[in-house]
């Protein structure tokens, strides 16, 4: 019996390379695996996938092919999970075995997507505002299966680096950053303000201003106004008396009843 070119294909992309067999049979699972393993199950992948493909070109095309959003979005998850650039995702993808089973590639038969893949990809997440609806079709999710308990939050900010740097196209600075000061030393970049549950420690806000932008100023965006209580450090002392803050509870946008637990500021001898 003579096996048609399609049929020998589907044979072959079934076959687990040695390195794949190798792999499984180790007795050993590392904490990448583990957590790796966790989040295939635990992130809603067909609901982000639906999500994206509308703004995703279509395979058929004349050229080059796409790679497929199920692939591309793992890869996406892993950039920031891991906090790795765009070369250093595609350097640790190659790396780790961990990270090819969980994205799903096969180096005996096929190339890791490049780094400006990655780029393309995320920049049209960026520019269809798909980000921001991933995040919340994920809080979403992890409050539906009971993992996002929301009685509590915890909020806190922190100050993100950029290049203070002149010497580029524009010979100025990035307009949306600025430098503020902590203890004795000077910072240039932005700051992200989160907040996140108390008890599974999942973030379930995010904000992002200028590095000079005040933390309990923007405590009010970080709450999701369902919580009894919420646990912040010593800079945001007199956060319940912010206008802001009132407010909200008087529009009811957060609890009137909501336990402030602030830590003490230090007291230098």
């Amino acid at each position: 019996m003579v096996l048609g070119r399609r049929c020998v294909d589907d044979l072959i992309m079934k076959q687990i390379s040695f390195a794949s067999l190798e792999y499984a049979g180790k007795k050993r699972q590392t904490r990448r695996e583990k957590f790796l393993g966790e989040m295939d199950v635990v992130v809603p992948w067909d609901r982000l996938v639906a999500l994206i493909e509308p703004h995703y070109p279509r395979a058929g095309r004349v050229g080059r092919q796409p790679i497929g959003v199920p692939r591309m979005l793992r890869m996406y998850f892993l950039q920031q999970w891991y906090s790795l650039s765009d070369e250093g995702l595609e350097d640790a993808i190659y790396d780790s075995q961990a990270m090819r089973e969980f994205i799903g590639i096969d180096l005996s038969r096929e190339q890791v997507p490049d780094a400006t893949t990655l780029l393309k990809f995320r920049r049209k997440l960026e520019a269809h505002q798909l980000t921001k609806a991933i995040f919340e079709h994920v809080n979403a999710d992890l409050q539906a299966r009971g993992l996002l308990m929301r009685e509590g939050t915890l909020v806190d900010a922190t100050i993100i680096a950029a290049p203070p740097s002149t010497k580029n196209k524009d010979k100025a600075r990035d307009p949306e950053m600025h430098q503020t000061r902590k203890g004795n030393q000077w910072y240039f970049g932005m700051k992200a303000h989160i907040g996140a549950d108390a008890e599974s420690g999942l973030v379930h806000s995010v904000g992002a201003t200028a590095a000079n932008e005040s933390d309990v100023a923007h405590t009010h965006g970080m709450l999701h106004g369902q919580e009894t209580r919420a646990h912040l450090d010593a800079g945001y002392t007199g956060v319940d008396k912010r206008q802001e803050i009132v407010e909200a509870q008087n529009e009811g946008r957060i609890r009137a009843d909501i336990e402030w637990h602030v830590a003490t500021k230090r007291v230098s001898v």
